[in-house]
């Protein structure tokens, strides 16, 4: 065991690793948290769009569903297949399932690609109450 009156204090090696690891884990941050950030947003407003399925017909839901994925910048759900919207009832009442399945490239500055799946389904119930 070392006495603690032979050390000198002098801990800059231990300092300069410190701030790397952590600017590293800013960059990575600063790549993944957008991107989580829209898919989240995504898949939170599917049971919003999905909850007007009263009044609304299937070919619009999926729609709004295409246009929303634009907004957000999310190419990858454009894709045909991406998003399937299936309708189970009458106009009054019944089950909106919505299918959503595409992987998205997360970038690390060209050292590595991560893909991140987003494979949902969503079963929304509705009644139109006019």
């Amino acid at each position: 065991m070392r006495n603690r009156n032979t050390q000198r204090g002098e801990g800059k090696v231990g300092c300069i690793v410190s701030i790397l690891i952590f600017g590293l884990l800013i960059a990575a941050a600063i790549r993944v948290v957008p991107i989580l950030f829209s898919n989240n947003d995504f898949t939170n407003s599917i049971d919003n769009i999905a909850a007007r399925a009263g009044i609304l017909p299937q070919a619009t839901i999926e729609l709004q569903l295409r246009e929303k994925a634009r907004e957000l910048g999310i190419p990858e759900a454009l894709a045909a297949g991406a998003i399937v919207v299936t309708k189970a009832g009458d106009h009054m009442q019944g089950t909106c399932t919505v299918k959503v399945r595409y992987t998205r490239k997360i970038d690390f500055y060209g050292l590595y690609a991560y893909p991140l799946e987003t494979n949902t389904t969503r079963n929304v119930l509705y009644m139109d109450a006019r």
